[in-house]
C-alpha cells in the first residue's frame, strides 16, 4: 500500500495516472474513495492528468495520527504531504466539504504554485451553527427500491441524501458510507473542537481558474455562506444546483461532470495563455 510519512502522520494514498497533478481531499468522516469515485468518470475521457487521492488523519487507511488535535495540524499534514510528493510542482486541488475547507487554507500557503482550484460543497464557515444552510428534504424517492433496504438503511440515505433511489444508494454506500464505516470517531470528535484554522481564510484574491459547485438543498453546509467571497475568485464559476444536497456530485451526477470538464478546460487554457506572455 502506497503511504506517505509526514511529521504528525503516516498518509495513505492513491496515484492514478501521469500528467498535471490534482490534489483530491474528501470531506469530514469519508476518505479517499468519496473523490475517487467522483472525479475518476471524468478522466476516463481526458489523458495527462495525474489524480493524488489522500486519505486524511483519522479516516481511510492513514495511520500515525493521534498527535494532531486542530484543523491548523490537520492542514500542516496536507501542506507536509504535498511537499513530500510534489516538491516545488504546480498542480491543481479540489476538496468536497471540509477539504474545501483545507484547500482554501493550502492555496493561502502556496498560491503561487496552485494552476486552478474546484469545491464541492465546500466548508466556509467551520461552526454549524453559524452556517446559513437549508432544512433537510427528500425531493425524489423510489419507495419500491427503499422497501428493499433495511430499517437503518433507509434511515441513514434518507437522512443523507435528498434524491433516494437505487443509483444514489449505490454511490451513498461504495463512495461514501464505506469511509464513514472506518473512520475513528474519538479522533473526529477531538479535531472538531478546533475546527476552524487560527488564522483567516481567503485574505487575498485566487485568481486562477476555479470552481464553486454547491447544492441548492445542502442541508450540512449550505450554498448562501459561499456567495460571501466570491469577489476573492475572480475567476471562479460559482454553481448552485437544484435537486442536489451535500452529496451534490451523487445527486447532479452529469452536472458534476460538465462542470468539472468546463473548469479543467479552463485551467488548460490559462496556462496555455500564460506561456504565451
Amino acid at each position: 500500500m502506497p503511504y506517505c510519512k509526514v511529521r504528525q502522520a503516516k498518509i495513505y494514498f492513491e496515484d492514478v495516472g501521469k500528467g498535471t497533478p490534482i490534489l483530491m481531499i474528501h470531506g469530514y468522516t469519508p476518505d479517499h474513495r468519496l473523490m475517487s469515485g467522483c472525479m475518476e468518470p471524468i478522466f476516463k475521457q481526458r489523458d495527462g492528468w495525474r489524480r493524488i487521492y489522500m486519505d486524511l488523519p483519522g479516516m481511510g487507511l492513514t495511520k500515525n495520527y493521534t498527535e494532531i488535535s486542530s484543523s491548523d495540524e490537520m492542514l500542516n499534514a496536507v501542506l507536509d504531504f504535498i511537499e513530500t510528493l510534489l516538491p516545488g510542482q504546480k498542480y491543481l486541488i479540489a476538496g468536497e466539504s471540509y477539504g474545501g475547507y483545507l484547500a482554501r487554507g493550502v492555496i493561502e500557503n502556496q498560491k503561487e504554485r496552485i494552476m486552478g482550484a474546484a469545491f464541492i460543497c465546500p466548508v466556509i464557515i467551520p461552526q454549524q451553527k453559524d452556517r446559513a444552510v437549508e432544512k433537510h428534504k427528500v425531493l425524489r424517492t423510489d419507495n419500491e427500491f427503499l422497501a428493499r433496504l433495511t430499517k437503518e438503511e433507509r434511515e441513514d440515505f434518507s437522512s443523507n441524501q435528498i434524491v433516494l433511489d437505487e443509483y444514489n444508494w449505490q454511490r451513498y454506500k461504495e463512495e461514501i458510507l464505506s469511509g464513514c464505516k472506518i473512520a475513528d470517531g474519538p479522533f473526529l470528535a477531538k479535531v472538531k473542537k478546533n475546527y476552524g484554522f487560527s488564522f483567516e481564510v481567503d485574505p487575498s484574491d485566487f485568481v486562477k481558474p476555479s470552481l464553486f459547485l454547491l447544492g441548492r438543498q445542502d442541508a450540512t453546509v449550505g450554498y448562501k455562506d459561499a456567495l460571501k467571497i466570491i469577489n476573492k475568485y475572480p475567476r471562479g464559476t460559482f454553481a448552485i444546483l437544484d435537486q442536489a444536497g451535500h452529496n451534490l456530485q451523487i445527486e447532479q451526477s452529469k452536472l458534476f461532470d460538465s462542470l468539472i470538464n468546463e473548469w479543467l478546460d479552463r485551467v488548460e487554457a490559462s496556462e496555455k495563455s500564460a506561456k504565451l506572455v
